[in-house]
């Protein structure tokens, strides 16, 4: 009997996201029994249920995975590919996936953490300093954009792809801000200027969107784990000259007042009804830009008292530290399409979306240093969250380099700059058909 506890003891001392394996063993046995007598419940119970014990067990592995860990992604990428690959091969039950996706788009589970994520980071900022970088991180992420379109381009025309098929279906839909605000207008803008279907073509711009993001969140990880002691790593502050007000800020949150969880949540809500009551006004422009703003405008005046800040930030750092592998295991099951991606291989285009990941990442860490800011920061900011599926996209890519206070940025550039390829794809098609 002794031996007996002292192996369940040693057994649940192995943590999986701060369940003992024993318990999550149980857990997860409960959900295979439930799942297979076919009465997982359709609502967000059952769906949290199925992604929390899914992508944290995932994501344990994948962080833990020798080479997968440095190299791939981590377990970022690992929990999206393993979602994806049950879901794909019949594995999970097409009704469980359809639950888990329902869940994560339909009933708002992506905007929901993004919303929580963007207040809180932006509210936890030294408002000098949020200044200072918002100034200079624009630029950044837009002349970035400028270069890796021009290369990928011109890399598709000397490889016989030309310029114009290459920026169509390349570059404009892996930097036009995801799927739903991204490329599904896109597809529409092609089919008003070309003719056709825009169902046809957002089946040809999906890939590009999907293996993007997937190279970016590999190259995010890799990069941020590999160039640890560089000086040019800020560890998560986007200015060289930034100081530790941000650090200083979040070790003065009480975790203990549970009330304060509760005034977060409505917090962050109040910031969502503002930007959809803006987007509503104005629809033009896409809701987490006006979320952003009237986020960035708040900390800038000093107008919301400090508690609630606080309050927002505690809310924003409790929903990151526990749905982040939850909502990453419903990305790839829902979102990752492994079919169509794999239908779409080939050659030219999985060199040019390797030539956009590299290119604007790069670009933007040379450029980012220029308007003095930390390279690798900036790369992954500017850079590479503007190659991801949006939202979710830029949650995996900061996922995998343990950047997730960075999220009001990538929104920034990913959304803003996201629009401007819109605009830009409309000339395009205008001007060249």
């Amino acid at each position: 009997m002794n031996n007996v506890k002292s192996v369940m003891s040693k057994l649940d001392a192995i943590k999986i996201d701060g369940i003992g394996l024993v318990a999550y063993a149980i857990m997860a046995i409960l959900l295979v029994i439930i799942v297979n007598m076919g009465v997982l419940p359709d609502n967000m119970l059952g769906a949290i249920f199925v992604l929390v014990l899914m992508g944290d067990i995932f994501y344990y592995l994948g962080a833990n995975l020798p080479v997968f860990k440095t190299y791939l992604g981590g377990g970022a990428v690992f929990t999206m590919f393993a979602a994806a690959i049950l879901a794909t091969t019949g594995i999970v039950p097409a009704s469980v996936v359809k639950t888990a996706g329902s869940f994560t788009s339909d009933m708002g589970f992506i905007d929901f953490f993004i919303v929580s994520l963007i207040t809180s980071s932006i509210l936890a900022m030294d408002r000098k300093m949020l200044l200072k970088a918002a100034v200079r991180f624009i630029p950044v992420a837009f002349l970035s954009m400028a270069v890796c379109w021009f290369v990928v381009g011109t890399v598709g025309m000397l490889m016989g792809n030309g310029f114009v098929h290459s920026v169509m279906y390349v570059a404009f839909p892996i930097m036009a801000g995801g799927v739903g605000a991204g490329i599904v207008p896109l597809s529409s803008i092609y089919a008003h200027g070309l003719g056709g279907s825009a169902g046809t073509y957002l089946s040809q711009l999906f890939p590009a969107t999907v293996l993007g993001n997937v190279v970016a969140i590999i190259a995010a990880g890799v990069i941020s784990k590999t160039m640890v002691n560089s000086k040019w790593n800020g560890h998560g502050k986007m200015m060289r000259d930034e100081n530790d007000a941000q650090a200083g800020e979040k070790k003065k949150l009480d975790f203990s007042n549970m009330k304060q969880l509760g005034v977060g949540l409505i917090m962050a809500m109040s910031f969502y009804m503002i930007g959809t009551g803006l987007n509503a006004v104005f629809p033009k422009i896409n809701t987490y830009a006006f979320i952003i703003l009237t986020v960035i405008v708040v900390k800038a005046l000093g107008i919301l008292p400090e508690y609630y800040e606080k309050s927002a930030v505690l809310f924003g750092q409790t929903v990151t530290t526990n749905m982040t592998h939850a909502l990453l295991a419903g990305v790839g099951l829902s979102l990752l399409n492994l079919s169509v991606l794999a239908h779409s291989l080939n050659l030219t285009f999985v060199v040019l979306v390797l030539i956009s990941v590299a290119t604007i990442g790069l670009a933007a860490g040379i450029i980012g240093y220029w308007f003095g800011l930390y390279p690798i920061e900036s790369a992954i900011t500017a850079g590479f969250c503007n190659n991801s599926m949006g939202g979710a996209g830029n949650v995996a890519v900061l996922a995998a380099s343990d950047r997730m206070n960075l999220i009001g940025f990538a929104q920034m550039g990913n959304r803003l700059g996201g629009a401007i390829m819109l605009v830009i794809a409309g000339f395009y098609i205008s001007f060249f058909h």
